[in-house]
């Protein structure tokens, strides 16, 4: 144990901690959720990570996201962040992949993986769905967030299943597609049910004609990183408690 992870292992126990380093945990889209997850994931002792992203650091993420600061705008967030990941524990084994993950190659990346957990904070709903399906199909545990957007109470913010979530759009399509795939909705989510405030109306994202016109949702700096936050310690306790299971 490195002194790092001292006041951890005064929760988790020494058996607790040689259990995290054991785990791969995969974390696709490291937007103000995904970098949150990713962080507090690394930093709780996990031995091996893989990251996933396709996007490079923009100024409009300053504002919530830490892969985020005007050093590194246009790099790539998988790159950032995982620079980010190293400093923080140069013993992690860590893969950074910059890409998209879509139904072409999902299984393909999860099988290649063995993974013991997969955190999933992918915006496109329609990645969302095939990534989730796909875990439950070959047994992998998946947790999802759900829309931080347009939010700003912390205190309706909370882990539940994906069917007993409400006044979320992104959850109503999600639903929809997972019906439509056979998979169940009884899996973890975070999510808040405070009913959202309106984005701005739909417009184009940029000059390219194949970017379909969306409407932007506003953001604070705080909502996104408490949704990661509440996912990596989701995931992170589900862990320590299968290996407590094991052992009893």
């Amino acid at each position: 144990m490195s002194h790092a992870q001292e006041r951890t292992q005064i929760l988790t126990g020494v058996s607790g901690l040689k259990h995290l380093t054991d785990c791969h945990v995969l974390v696709v889209g490291l937007g103000g959720v995904g970098g949150a997850a990713a962080e507090a994931v690394a930093r709780a002792g996990i031995g091996q990570m893989t990251i996933v992203d396709h996007d490079k650091v923009g100024i409009s993420n300053i504002n919530r996201q830490l892969v985020s600061t005007h050093s590194v705008i246009g790099r790539n967030k998988a790159e950032v962040m995982g620079e980010r990941l190293m400093d923080i524990n140069p013993e992690l084994k860590l893969n950074s992949h910059v890409g998209f993950l879509d139904p072409h190659n999902m299984e393909s990346f999860l099988l290649a993986g063995n993974f013991d957990y997969v955190i999933d904070c992918i915006d496109s709903v329609a990645c969302k769905a095939v990534l989730v399906a796909t875990c439950q199909r070959h047994g992998i545990p998946v947790a999802s967030s759900l829309g931080a957007g347009g939010r700003l109470d912390v205190t309706q913010a909370e882990i539940t299943t994906l069917d007993k979530t409400y006044n979320c759009g992104l959850a109503v399509n999600l639903r929809r597609k997972l019906r439509r795939a056979g998979a169940s909705l009884d899996y973890p989510v975070v999510f808040s049910g405070e009913f959202p405030i309106k984005p701005l109306p739909q417009a184009p994202v940029s000059n390219n004609p194949e970017h379909l016109p969306r409407a932007v949702n506003g953001t604070i700096s705080y909502m996104p990183n408490l949704f990661g936050f509440m996912l990596a310690g989701f995931v992170i306790k589900q862990l320590l408690d299968s290996t407590a299971g094991s052992q009893s």
